[in-house]
C-alpha cells in the first residue's frame, strides 16, 4: 500500500479523471486505501456471508457507498434482502459524512442492471461533498498530512531495521521477549536507545 498512492498519483497525472483501487481480501487493506480516495465503495455478493464479515470487520463505517452485486437470477431475492439488511445497519451507525447518506445499491455486471445508477450515486457524492473546494478537499488535505507520517513511520522503520547495532541485539532481545523473561515494552525502549545513540554520536547518520 506504501507505493499506491504513487501509482494513483501517476495515473492522474497521464490524464486519467477517474482511478480504480481495488484491495485484496479483507483486513488492513481497506482502512489504507480508504485513507487515500475520494470515494470507498464496498462491493458485496448476496448470500456468500460477505455482509456479516463486512459489519464485523468495521469495514462498513469506511463505506460511501455499499453495493450489492449479482442481483440477478437465483440471487434476486438474497440480493434485496442483503441489501435492506445493510441500510438497517447503515442507520445504526455515526455519518462518515457530515454531506452525506451512505445508499445501498443492487447491481448486475451480467445484465447491467444498476450500473447507470451507480456511476451517477458517484456524481452526486461529488456534488454533495463539494468538488474540489468542499468537504472533499478537506479530506483530501488530511489524507496528505496522514501520508507524510506514514512515510516517515515506514521510513524510520527501515533505518531501525538496517542499523548494525539493532540487527545485532534485536534477535538477543526478541527470544527474551518470546521466553517471558523480559518484558516487550523493555525491550523496545532498549532498541530504540541503541538507536538514538547512534544517531546521537554520528554513527548512523544517513549519507
Amino acid at each position: 500500500a506504501r507505493r499506491t498512492r504513487e501509482a494513483m498519483l501517476m495515473a492522474e497525472a497521464a490524464g486519467y479523471d477517474v482511478v480504480i483501487i481495488e484491495t485484496v481480501g479483507v483486513g488492513q487493506s481497506e482502512t489504507e486505501v480508504a485513507n487515500m480516495v475520494d470515494m470507498f465503495v464496498l462491493l458485496l455478493s448476496p448470500g456468500g456471508g460477505d455482509e456479516l464479515q463486512g459489519i464485523k470487520r468495521g469495514i462498513m463505517e469506511l463505506a460511501d457507498l455499499v453495493i450489492v452485486n449479482k442481483a440477478d437470477g437465483d440471487f434476486a431475492a438474497a440480493a434485496g434482502r442483503a441489501a435492506a439488511e445493510h441500510q438497517a445497519a447503515l442507520h445504526l451507525m455515526r455519518p462518515k459524512s457530515r454531506n452525506w447518506q451512505v445508499p445501498v445499491l443492487k447491481t448486475s455486471a451480467l445484465t447491467g442492471l444498476g450500473m447507470a445508477e451507480v456511476w451517477e450515486t458517484i456524481q452526486s457524492y461529488r456534488d454533495a461533498l463539494g468538488g474540489e473546494a468542499g468537504e472533499l478537499a478537506e479530506r483530501r488535505a488530511e489524507q496528505a498530512r496522514a501520508w507524510m507520517w506514514s512515510e516517515v513511520h515506514d521510513g524510520l522503520v527501515e533505518m531501525l531495521h538496517a542499523d548494525p547495532k539493532i540487527a545485532a541485539r534485536a534477535p538477543v532481545l526478541e527470544q527474551a521477549v518470546k521466553a517471558g523473561t523480559l518484558p516487550a515494552g523493555e525491550a523496545a525502549a532498549e532498541l530504540l536507545h541503541l538507536f538514538r545513540d547512534g544517531y546521537g554520536n554520528g554513527q548512523n547518520t544517513p549519507d
